[in-house]
């Protein structure tokens, strides 16, 4: 049936393959047509992009997945799994042994790699510890706050202690007051005396001591609050 008994209004022809052009398309028809050729083909591959998308998280949901892959990881495997561990961030010894174990690599191969890379100066919590101290110090948070979340993290109590050692009290007393500032503006909407205890726990949340803490707050409310 020739291309112009199909000329109504809405419909669409399929063009036949020509020279230099194998390709069948759909070509509208009537004024009132509102599909256009180029949207069409840009919807078409958004979905195919999606579907590719999907596929590649279901992948890595199941690679990562909590519940472990379906066999067991062995020394090499558990040593590869380990080095793109490293190499996203710094892992203490007792997290990455976890993860490793997670993975599905038994506690003996775990415990070997963990140890052969601590060795070989991959791992060290020291270093860890004095890093994560600087780091979070840096963000206001005090030594009972950051004493709390190294040892969460598996690093031995000396080594807390010693990283914990380089501060003073000068240096606490400065970021306790820098928290309370940033802190502040927030809390005196209400009256005093409840502006000065909001502070006070906040101040006791980020981990600083309550004598310190009573302090600061005398001087940033005027207020006296209990320790």
């Amino acid at each position: 049936m020739p291309a112009q008994a199909l000329s109504g209004r809405g419909h669409l022809v399929r063009d036949r393959p020509r020279s230099g052009d194998q390709r069948r398309r759909l070509r509208p028809q009537g004024p009132r047509h509102l599909l256009d050729r180029r949207a069409v083909v840009r919807a078409a591959d958004e979905r195919a992009r999606t579907r590719r998308a999907d596929r590649q998280l279901l992948l890595q949901e199941i690679v990562t997945s909590p519940r472990g892959p379906r066999r067991a990881l062995d020394a090499r495997t558990a040593r590869l799994a380990a080095a793109d561990l490293l190499s996203r961030r710094a892992w203490t010894t007792h997290d990455l042994a976890a993860r490793l174990r997670r993975r599905g690599a038994p506690a003996a191969v775990a415990d070997a790699v963990v140890a052969d890379l601590t060795a070989r100066g991959y791992l060290d919590d020291e270093a860890f510890a004095r890093h994560w101290v600087a780091i979070r110090a840096a963000r206001g948070y005090g030594p009972a706050r950051l004493r709390a979340e190294l040892r969460a993290r598996g690093i031995a109590a000396p080594l807390v202690a010693a990283a914990l050692a380089g501060g003073d009290d000068d240096s606490e007393l400065e970021r306790a007051r820098a928290a309370a500032r940033r802190r502040l503006p927030a809390l005196q909407r209400g009256d005093r005396a409840r502006a000065a205890a909001r502070l006070r726990d906040h101040l006791l949340r980020r981990g600083f001591a309550a004598s310190m803490v009573a302090r600061v707050v005398r001087e940033c409310v005027g207020l006296a609050v209990e320790d």
